[in-house]
């Protein structure tokens, strides 16, 4: 099975909503290990690795978000793996 990592950007009303709890979450149900974080333009961003199964769901559950989110875009794209990491974390 191979792995495969993304760097994504989510748009919309997503700070303040609970939206990196809720992507933690979600990592984790799924299998993803990687980050999240929000970005002083409004956006929250991170990456997340796992299998490209994995990776799809991950993405299907950031594309709605949380019930108080209102998600508008989700940008993504493949970038390195990383042999070293173990969780999903939440940062500042």
């Amino acid at each position: 099975m191979s792995t495969k990592r993304i760097s994504f950007k989510v748009d919309g009303d997503v700070q303040g909503v609970n939206f990196r709890s809720f992507t933690q979450k979600q990592a984790k149900n799924v299998g993803v290990t990687g980050f999240v974080s929000n970005a002083s333009d409004g956006s929250v961003q991170g990456e997340a690795q796992g299998s490209e199964e994995a990776v799809q769901k991950f993405i299907q559950h950031i594309k709605s978000g949380p019930s108080a989110a209102s998600v508008s875009n989700v940008e993504h794209c493949e970038i390195a793996t990383q042999s070293d990491e173990k969780s999903f974390d939440v940062s500042r």
